[in-house]
């Protein structure tokens, strides 16, 4: 019997999720066999997703979001199906949960991966790191808003749409940022806002950064709007560390910094519970690409990826690293997926890493 067994709610979702789900969970399950004993991994899966919502008509279970709380960790798929608006599955399931939960901090690393092709024109690309942190509870996401007057005929309706920014929800993402900085070789962090145009909420947002950034003078600031930030990404990646930005602004510009480090398909993420009062979530950065699913040839390494953000969050730092070094390894040999330029199918690169963690930790 292990020493420490983690309880893992597992929901595949839709399309390409349920693959790279179940490769994740092969190297989680290679792990463990080669812990002896220290520690073991018990999975329950739900069939939630679109599917389940053309059957039952719902994307989850009522009681979902509580009987997520037993659980150490949610490891997650993608959501999202031709059928089902995205919207829907969009609120229906995972926004469900990360509310639901409080899980207010999102990271999205972007990490240069050796043999991968990077779309950006720097001399040195394996040598930028950063990592995106993201408001996740509230912001443009907070679903606030109504259609109204239909009755005026075509062309007549009107939608409201309003982001929702507290003291409370934005001091604590930027807190995060800083205290994450801090465990960083370099100690810098990147606020970006949009407050010429949204000249209450974001302005909230600078005000906050700047009375925060008080308590922290041993890390270094600056600040941003969206638009500069996102030619930043690409005109000078090496001034990046920790950026921290609304709900809406990280999103995009993570899919930014994962398309120029390569691929959507490499890149993870987990929406945290800092605090663990309820069980973190984590997910690759990508959809449920429909157009690929069931063709064996969808990227695993994001999923695997944020399973090494779920072993670090769980306190296994040193098996997280493996896992890291590993896909590092595994891109440096050239053995890539389609979406990277390679030819290996999801299992065939998933064996690779495996093999690789091995070596690894014979190395160790």
């Amino acid at each position: 019997m292990a020493e420490q067994t983690f309880k893992i709610a597992v929901i595949p979702g839709d399309g390409i999720g349920k693959e790279v789900i179940k490769e994740g969970l092969r190297v989680l399950d290679h792990l463990a066999e080669e812990s002896e004993g220290k520690f073991a991994f018990e999975y329950d899966h739900f069939p939630w997703g679109c599917e389940y919502y053309l059957e039952y008509g719902k994307m989850m279970d009522e009681d979902g979001v509580e009987k997520m709380r037993d659980y150490d960790a949610i490891y997650f798929g993608a959501v999202g199906f031709p059928g089902v608006p995205d919207h829907v599955s969009l609120w229906g399931l995972r926004l469900a949960i990360c509310q639901g939960l409080d899980q207010w901090a999102n990271i999205r690393p972007v990490e240069f991966l050796p043999g991968v092709p990077h779309r950006i024109n720097h001399p040195d690309p394996e040598s930028l790191n950063w990592i995106l942190v993201r408001e996740n509870s509230e912001g443009e996401y907070s679903g606030i808003g109504g259609r109204n007057f239909q009755g005026r005929g075509p062309g007549g309706e009107v939608a409201v749409q309003s982001a929702l920014f507290t003291e409370k929800g934005t001091e604590r993402i930027i807190r995060y940022a800083f205290d994450l900085a801090r465990t960083r070789k370099r100690k810098k962090v990147t606020s970006v806002t949009k407050s010429n145009a949204q000249q209450y909420g974001m302005v909230l947002w600078d005000e906050v950064f700047a009375r925060v950034a008080k308590d922290y003078p041993d890390v270094e600031t600056d600040q941003w709007l969206v638009d500069a930030m996102a030619a930043h990404f690409v005109l000078h990646p090496e001034d990046l560390e920790v950026v921290v930005a609304s709900n809406l602004f990280a999103d995009i510009l993570s899919d930014l910094g994962s398309a120029l480090a390569g691929s959507l398909g490499i890149a993870a993420s987990a929406n945290l519970s800092p605090d663990h009062s309820a069980p973190s979530m984590f997910e690759s950065v990508h959809g449920s690409a429909p157009d690929i699913a069931g063709k064996g040839i969808a990227n695993p390494i994001g999923t695997i990826g944020s399973a090494a953000l779920m072993l670090d969050h769980l306190g296994l730092k040193e098996e997280a690293d493996r896992v890291n070094q590993a896909i590092a390894n595994t891109t440096g040999q050239g053995v890539l997926t389609r979406d990277i330029g390679g030819t290996a199918d999801t299992v065939e690169i998933t064996d690779a890493i495996i093999k690789n963690l091995s070596k690894v930790n014979v190395e160790a």
